[in-house]
C-alpha cells in the first residue's frame, strides 16, 4: 500500500490529531504516503443547538463513515470520545494512540478556580456531564450552553459572555492553548468524558492492509483504559443524552475504574468503584456500571432518556 487517505473533520483540532497521525504513519512506514481528506459534518454544522438534541455525537463521524464506503478514504480520524459505544457498519478501531491528558480545565480570563467563582457566575459548557458536576459542587452558578470549536468556545469567553467556560485539557494543549488553562479538575473529585484525550483511528473491518499499517499506533495500555471506560458507558446504554464520566487507569494490581452518573436539575452524583486485572476491562466496566444501578442510576438516566 503506497498511499493511505485519511478522513478528518475540518476543525483546528481534528486537524492537528490528524496531521499528528499521519506524522506518526510516515515515521513508522517510510515510503507510505499519508493524504488527509477533509471533511465537514453533521456535528460541526449545527451550532445553535445540543448535540443531545440533534442526535448525539455520532453526527461527527458519519459523514467520515460514508466516505470510508464509498472508497473515498481508507481510514478517519476521531476524537474517541466522540466514537459511540457502538459503531454501526463494517467498521472497527483499528488504533488508539497513548492518551493525553484526560481531565477537563476551568478557563477564566478573572478567576484561578471553581472556588474563585463569585455567586451566580455565569459558566459556559453544553456538556451534561460537565454541568451536572458543576451543579454538585456549585448549585449557585449559571450554567450556559457552549458549542463549537475551540477557538469559538474561547473568542466568545474573551468577548464577556461567561465568567469562565469548561474545556477538555487535551484539546487545549494540542492546539497552543495550555497558557490558557487557570485549574485542571482532576479524579476523584472531577471526572473526564468516557475516553477522553485519546485519538482512534477507524476503517473497515476488512481492510486488512490498512488493518496491519495502523497497528503500529495502538497503545495497548491506554486501549484497556479506555476500554473500561466504554464498556461501563455501554452497560449504562449512555451518550451525549446522559451525563456519565469516567476514569481508568493502571495500578500495579491491574486496571482501577471510577465511574459516575449525575442529574443536572438535582445536582444528585453517583459515584462507584472497582479493580481487576488488565486485561478484564470489558467486565471491570459492566461491573462498575451494576454498581452505579444498585445506587439507582436507572431512575437518573431514564429521566434523560426518555425526554
Amino acid at each position: 500500500m503506497k498511499t493511505l487517505r485519511l478522513a478528518t473533520r475540518k476543525s483546528a483540532l481534528a486537524l492537528w490529531q490528524t496531521e499528528h497521525v499521519a506524522a506518526r504513519l510516515r515515521a513508522a512506514h517510510p515510503g507510505l504516503e499519508v493524504q488527509l481528506v477533509p471533511m465537514s459534518t453533521r456535528g460541526d454544522q449545527v451550532l445553535d443547538r445540543s448535540l443531545a438534541a440533534i442526535g448525539g455525537k455520532g453526527l461527527f463521524l458519519k459523514e467520515l463513515e460514508v466516505a470510508m464506503l464509498a472508497g473515498e478514504a481508507d481510514a478517519a480520524v476521531h476524537s474517541l470520545k466522540d466514537v459511540p459505544m457502538q459503531l454501526d457498519g463494517p467498521f472497527t478501531l483499528a488504533a488508539i494512540l497513548e492518551r493525553a491528558d484526560p481531565f477537563d480545565a476551568l478557563v477564566s480570563n478573572h478567576y484561578a478556580s471553581l472556588d474563585a467563582l463569585p455567586q451566580g457566575a455565569r459558566v459556559g459548557t453544553s456538556a451534561l456531564r460537565r454541568q451536572a458536576q458543576l451543579r454538585a459542587c456549585r448549585p449557585d452558578l449559571q450554567l450556559l450552553d457552549l458549542r463549537g470549536n475551540v477557538n469559538t468556545r474561547l473568542a466568545r469567553l474573551d468577548d464577556g459572555g461567561f465568567d469562565a467556560i469548561i474545556l477538555a485539557c487535551a484539546g487545549l494543549d494540542r492546539l497552543g492553548f495550555s497558557a490558557r488553562i487557570r485549574s485542571r479538575l482532576t479524579a476523584p473529585q472531577w471526572l473526564p468524558a468516557v475516553a477522553q484525550g485519546a485519538i482512534a483511528i477507524e476503517c473497515r473491518d476488512d481492510a486488512n492492509e490498512v488493518i496491519s499499517l495502523l497497528a503500529s499506533l495502538d497503545h495497548l495500555d491506554t486501549r484497556r483504559c479506555v476500554e473500561a471506560e466504554r464498556a461501563m458507558n455501554r452497560a449504562l446504554h449512555g451518550s451525549c443524552h446522559v451525563p456519565v464520566a469516567a476514569h481508568a487507569t493502571l495500578t500495579d494490581a491491574g486496571l482501577h475504574l471510577v465511574g459516575l452518573v449525575g442529574d443536572v436539575a438535582s445536582g444528585k452524583v453517583i459515584r462507584a468503584e472497582a479493580d481487576a486485572a488488565a486485561d478484564q476491562a470489558d467486565a471491570l466496566g459492566q461491573r462498575v456500571a451494576e454498581a452505579l444501578f444498585a445506587q439507582g442510576a436507572g431512575a437518573l438516566l431514564q429521566a434523560y432518556i426518555s425526554q
